[in-house]
């Protein structure tokens, strides 16, 4: 059983190509362990850095709360309301407050319907003329077959809505 020289050849090109293959494979292995150990360190310094900026938003937070009521404490002498301090009713309320001084601006009013309006609502009212709303304008006369929305001119249709039945769009014949 003796093997020729260029069989020894194949046998030896195929076991050196098979060992490549093997360590080929072992090497990717490796890679993409690697891989993802860098994705989980990424991962967790991501995590770090949210924490950390959470932790400092947290701190800046705190020493404005502590130089407020520093500020608070010795430069404006404010302090918590004592039970004292608040109102039982609006009667003490209304007592506490005092006349109007000179120059002061009037209270704020509010709005009432007008007892003669229809169904308690104000008409409408333009601010140009200070006329109700549609008083000024003469009645449109109903549309009729023949003279549809292309039969007004532009004007006429740009300034004013076409009904309702005449909204789509209109083909010329």
């Amino acid at each position: 059983m003796w093997v020729s020289e260029s069989r020894r050849r194949q046998i030896g090109w195929i076991v050196i190509l098979l060992a490549c293959a093997v360590l080929l494979t072992g090497l990717t292995f490796k890679v993409n362990t690697i891989k993802s150990q860098v994705r989980l360190a990424e991962r967790q310094i991501i995590a770090l850095e949210t924490e950390k900026r959470i932790l400092e938003i947290e701190f800046q937070a705190r020493s404005n709360q502590q130089q407020l009521a520093d500020w608070n404490r010795v430069e404006y002498g404010y302090v918590a309301p004592s039970a004292g301090q608040y109102l039982e009713s609006e009667r003490q309320l209304a007592a506490l407050g005092m006349a109007r001084g000179d120059g002061a601006p009037d209270p704020v009013r509010f709005a009432q319907a007008a007892e003669d309006a229809p169904e308690g609502l104000l008409a409408m009212v333009s601010p140009l003329t200070g006329k109700p709303i549609g008083a000024d304008e003469p009645p449109e006369p109903a549309p009729s077959q023949e003279s549809g929305a292309a039969a007004r001119p532009l004007a006429e249709r740009l300034a004013r809505p076409d009904p309702i039945g005449n909204r789509g769009l209109q083909v010329a014949q």
